[in-house]
C-alpha cells in the first residue's frame, strides 16, 4: 500500500525500542523513516551487487510528491548503470566547485596577485571600482556561466550613468582578471576580451595648464599667499610644481625615496605611468626651492613613511586635494594638478632646454623597451640643470621679480 500526504503528516516516533525509527514503504525501494529526531525519505536499491541506501531529503521540506521524483531520478540512473549515490556526491562537488569558482572569488584572487605588485592605495582604489560598479551585477555568477551580453550589460549600465571613461576602464579590468582565471586554470574564455570597443570612450581632454608666464606667476602668488587649505596640501602643491611628476607619483611619495644630500627623489617603476616591468624607475633631480618645501615638510609629516599622509581611511591624501585648492583659488578651468606638467615643459621649451631630455623627465614613454628598461638616468646631467632653473624661474615668478636669464 502506498503512502498519502496525510500518513506522512500525521507519522509519529513509536520508539519501538531499537531506537532507529520505524519504516514506511511506498513500494519500489522508497519509504519514509520516522525517527526521534524527525521524517527522513530514503531509497532503498542494489548496484553491482551491493545493497545500498540513498537519502532524499528531509520532510517536510521534500513532500511525498517531490520524494517519488527523486526516487524515479535516481532509478533513471540505475537503468542507465550509474550509482545515485555517486551521481549525487558528484553534483554536490560541482556545486561547491561553482560556488568557490564565482566571479568574485576570481577578482578577490586577482586583487591579492595585484596587490604583489601595485600600492595598496592604488588596489584599493581598483577594489572600490569593482565593488561600486561591477561585482553587484557579476560577483556572484560562476565565471563560466558569464556571457559577453551580461558584461555589455553592466558597462551599458554604467556608460547611462554618465561614465563612459570608467565603463572602458572597467572592460579592461574585467578581460584582465579572466586573462587572470585563464592563466590560473579556472577558465578557459575570456568573455570581455570581444567587448573591446563596444564602448566609446570619451574624447580626451587636456588638463587645464597656464603656459604664459605672467598668467602662471599670477598663479604662483595666490598659491604662495592662499590661506584655503592645510599646510600640508600647500606644500603637496608647491612641491607639484617644482617636480611636475603625475598627482599619484607625488601624492604617494615615501620619504625614503628621497636623498636631499644628493638633491634626488626615486620614483619606483611600479608607481610610473610608463616602463612597469623592465623599468627602474625615474630620477627627479631636486632644486634647492624644491629642498626647502621638503625640509618643511618634514616638521610636518616626518614621523609618517609618507610626505603626504591622511587622517582619514586612507593612507594618503585624497587624489582630488591639490585640485581642489586650486578651484578655491579661482584657478577652475585654468590650473589642474597634473596640468603643472605642461605649464613647466612649455615655459622651459622657451628657455631653450632640449625636446628629448623634457621628454626624459616628463617620464613619456619610451617606444623601446630596451631602453626604458635603463633610461631613469638619461640625460640626468641636462636635467639636473633644467630643474634648478625651473626653481629659479618658479621663485621669481612667486615672488613677484624678473624672471632671471637662463644660467
Amino acid at each position: 500500500m502506498r503512502l498519502t500526504d496525510t500518513f506522512v503528516k500525521t507519522a509519529k516516533f513509536k520508539n519501538a525500542g531499537n531506537g532507529k525509527g520505524e519504516k514506511y514503504s511506498d513500494g519500489r525501494g522508497l519509504y519514509l523513516l520516522v525517527s526521534k529526531t524527525g521524517k527522513y525519505w530514503r531509497l532503498d536499491y542494489r548496484y553491482l551487487e551491493k545493497r545500498k541506501t540513498l537519502a532524499l531529503g528531509v520532510y517536510p521540506s521534500i513532500s511525498l510528491s517531490q520524494a517519488r521524483q527523486r526516487a524515479q531520478e535516481a532509478q533513471a540512473q540505475l537503468a542507465d548503470g550509474k550509482d545515485p549515490n555517486i551521481q549525487k556526491r558528484e553534483e554536490k562537488q560541482a556545486r561547491i566547485l561553482a560556488a568557490r569558482n564565482t566571479f568574485r572569488a576570481l577578482t578577490e584572487d586577482w586583487l591579492k596577485h595585484k596587490g604583489k605588485i601595485i600600492e595598496k592605495a592604488s588596489l584599493d582604489r581598483l577594489q572600490n571600482q569593482l565593488e561600486n560598479h561591477v561585482l553587484p551585477s557579476l560577483g556572484a555568477s560562476p565565471i563560466d556561466d558569464i556571457k559577453p551580453p551580461h558584461i555589455k550589460g553592466v558597462l551599458e549600465k554604467i556608460e547611462a550613468s554618465g561614465a563612459a571613461y570608467t565603463a572602458t576602464r572597467m572592460r579592461s579590468r574585467v578581460a584582465e582578471i579572466f586573462r587572470f582565471g585563464i592563466q590560473t586554470g579556472r577558465t578557459f574564455a575570456n568573455p570581455a576580451a570581444d567587448l573591446q570597443g563596444v564602448i566609446v570612450a570619451p574624447r580626451v581632454r587636456h588638463r587645464p595648464a597656464l603656459t604664459n608666464a605672467s598668467e602662471f606667476g599670477e598663479f604662483l602668488i595666490k598659491l604662495n599667499n592662499n590661506k584655503r587649505a592645510t599646510r600640508l596640501t600647500t606644500l603637496c602643491a608647491q612641491l607639484g610644481v617644482l617636480t611636475w611628476t603625475r598627482p599619484g607619483e607625488l601624492r604617494l611619495a615615501k620619504w625614503a625615496e628621497f636623498n636631499l644630500e644628493t638633491r634626488e627623489w626615486l620614483v619606483p617603476s611600479e608607481r610610473l605611468k610608463t616602463g612597469k616591468g623592465l623599468h627602474l624607475g625615474l630620477i627627479v633631480p631636486l632644486s634647492q626651492e624644491a629642498i626647502t618645501v621638503l625640509k618643511e615638510l618634514q616638521k610636518i609629516s616626518g614621523h609618517s613613511p609618507f610626505l603626504f599622509p591622511s587622517s582619514g581611511k586612507h593612507r594618503c591624501i585624497s587624489e582630488n586635494t591639490v585640485n581642489h585648492l586650486f578651484n578655491r583659488m579661482g584657478f577652475k578651468d585654468k590650473q589642474s594638478h597634473h596640468g603643472l606638467r605642461a605649464s613647466a615643459r612649455s615655459l622651459l621649451s622657451l628657455r631653450g632646454w632640449s625636446r628629448d631630455a623634457l621628454e626624459r623627465q616628463l617620464d613619456h614613454k619610451e617606444s623601446n623597451k630596451a631602453v626604458a628598461a635603463y633610461s631613469r638616468s638619461e640625460f640626468l646631467p641636462e636635467r639636473r640643470k633644467f630643474m634648478d632653473d625651473w626653481g629659479c624661474v618658479v621663485a621669481a615668478l612667486q615672488s613677484g621679480a624678473k624672471i632671471p636669464a637662463r644660467q
